[in-house]
């Protein structure tokens, strides 16, 4: 695949995330969207729910994962993409290395609590066993406004 429709894909995945992103912040959850791609087909998607579930693990990233889990009847998901508005936490980006996830593509980054460089680089560590594609800024203007625009509203 061309460098042009590779990035076209992205874009398009992207965009699904960002819909994700979006329905999670019309429940008043932090807008984060999350979509899992094997092959062609979005097998799997997310948005935060931490509040609605009153759990603190319920980020985007973990609830496409769970999903894609249960839709190929196991945790590992060799040759899938995580498309995701905000790059990952810390805990995101250990889940995402530990269900052996080929390639993650983010929109915005992270300064705050981003593991993928902002603050720290957990795909970079050279103990873990398995090696993790991250691509990062793709759309990262649309994804950022709309958490910009969910946290103004909120002051």
């Amino acid at each position: 695949m061309s460098g042009c429709a590779a990035a076209g894909r992205d874009t398009a995945y992207m965009r699904l995330a960002l819909e994700r992103a979006a329905a999670a912040g019309a429940r008043g959850e932090v807008p984060v969207g999350a979509v899992l791609v094997l092959g062609t087909e979005v097998i799997a998607s997310g948005g935060n729910l931490a509040v609605a579930s009153h759990d603190p693990t319920a980020h985007a990233e973990i609830e496409a994962l769970r999903a894609g889990g249960r839709a190929l009847g196991s945790y590992r998901l060799t040759d899938t993409t995580l498309y995701v508005t905000l790059e990952p936490c810390i805990m995101c980006a250990s889940a995402i290395v530990h269900a052996r996830v080929r390639r993650l593509v983010f929109g915005a980054w992270d300064p705050r609590a981003g593991a993928a460089g902002s603050i720290t680089d957990v795909f970079a560590l050279p103990q873990l066993n398995h090696r993790v594609d991250v691509f990062g800024g793709v759309l990262m203007e649309e994804c950022g406004e709309l958490l910009q625009r969910f946290f103004a509203m909120r002051r």
